[in-house]
C-alpha cells in the first residue's frame, strides 16, 4: 500500500533535515515561555502562511492536514474559556464560568498548540525520512547501526498494514472476520495477532541478519550513497524565522489584537 500526495519540490524540500530539526526544536522550546497571546497569534499567522507557500502541497491538501488540528484547537482553548478561572466574569451558568482572563488564556493556549502542530506538519511534509537519517548521520554523527535500524522499522510501517489488509481479506473470505460477544472478540483477536506477529518476527530477524552481514556491528568510518550537506537554503529558512519571530514581537507591541500582555 502506497501513500502518495502529488506536491512540488520547493525551496523548503531542499534544505537540510538536521539543520530544520534544529532550527525548529528550539521553537518549542520559545513557543512554551511565551505568554503573550499577540505574539502568538501573529507567528500563527506568519508561520502558517510559510507552510501554505511553500510545502509545495495545494491549498486544499493542506486545509485536509489542519483539520485534526483546528479540533484540538478548539479543544484545548475551549476547555480553558469554559472553565478557567478569572475576576471578570463575563458569562456563568452552572459549571460553565466564562471570565475575560480565561478567555484571554483559553485563545493563547490554543494558538500555541497550533503552532506546535504548524512546525510539525512544515517538518513530516517537507523532509523525507530517508535523508533526515542520512543527515543524521553526516551532520549530527549519529551511528549507522542505530540510524539504519530507524529506517528499517519505518519501511515495517506500510508492510504490517498491507499484511493487516491481507489477513482481513483472507477472514473475510472465511467469513470469520467478525465475532459476537467477549471470547469471541477475543479469539478475533487472535487470528489478527498470532500472523501479524509471526511475520514480523522472521521479516525482523532477516533484517537483523542482513545488517550484521553488511558490518553495522563495528565502528568503521563508513561511506554514504546519498551525500546530505547544508547550503543556501538552509540560510533562507534561518531568514524566514527569525523575519517572522521579529515581525510578531514588533506587530504584537505595536498593533495589538487584545490589551492583555501576559496570560500568566
Amino acid at each position: 500500500m502506497r501513500w502518495n500526495i502529488e506536491h512540488k519540490e520547493t525551496w523548503l524540500h531542499q534544505t537540510n533535515p538536521t539543520a530544520k530539526l534544529f532550527l525548529f526544536l528550539p521553537m518549542f522550546v520559545v513557543i512554551v515561555f511565551v505568554h503573550n497571546p499577540n505574539v502568538l497569534i501573529n507567528w500563527a499567522i506568519g508561520f502558517t502562511a510559510l507552510f501554505m507557500l511553500f510545502s509545495g502541497y495545494r491549498i486544499k491538501h493542506v486545509l485536509l492536514f489542519f483539520v485534526p488540528f483546528l479540533f484540538i484547537f478548539i479543544s484545548t482553548s475551549s476547555s480553558m474559556i469554559l472553565f478557567g478561572k478569572g475576576e471578570t466574569t463575563w458569562f456563568h451558568w452552572g459549571l460553565i464560568h466564562i471570565t475575560e482572563e480565561s478567555f484571554y488564556r483559553g485563545v493563547h493556549l490554543g494558538f500555541r498548540t497550533l503552532l506546535f502542530a504548524i512546525f510539525g506538519l512544515m517538518f513530516a511534509l517537507t523532509t523525507k525520512p530517508v535523508l533526515l537519517f542520512y543527515s543524521l548521520m553526516q551532520q549530527a554523527r549519529l551511528k549507522p547501526k542505530y540510524a539504519y535500524s530507524f529506517l528499517a522499522a519505518i519501511r515495517l510501517l506500510p508492510i504490517m498494514l498491507e499484511e493487516f489488509q491481507t489477513v482481513h481479506q483472507a477472514l473475510k473470505v472465511r467469513r470469520a472476520a467478525k465475532a459476537k460477544g467477549f471470547r469471541g472478540k477475543l479469539e478475533l483477536m487472535k487470528r489478527y495477532a498470532i500472523p501479524l506477529l509471526s511475520q514480523s518476527i522472521r521479516r525482523a530477524q532477516r533484517i537483523a541478519v542482513a545488517m550484521e552481514a553488511k558490518g553495522f556491528t563495528n565502528e568503521r568510518t563508513r561511506t554514504f550513497y546519498y551525500e546530505v550537506t547544508l547550503g543556501k537554503y538552509d540560510v533562507y529558512l534561518f531568514v524566514a524565522m527569525c523575519v517572522i519571530v521579529a515581525v510578531g514581537y514588533y506587530m504584537a507591541d505595536v498593533f495589538p489584537y487584545v490589551a492583555i500582555k501576559d496570560v500568566r
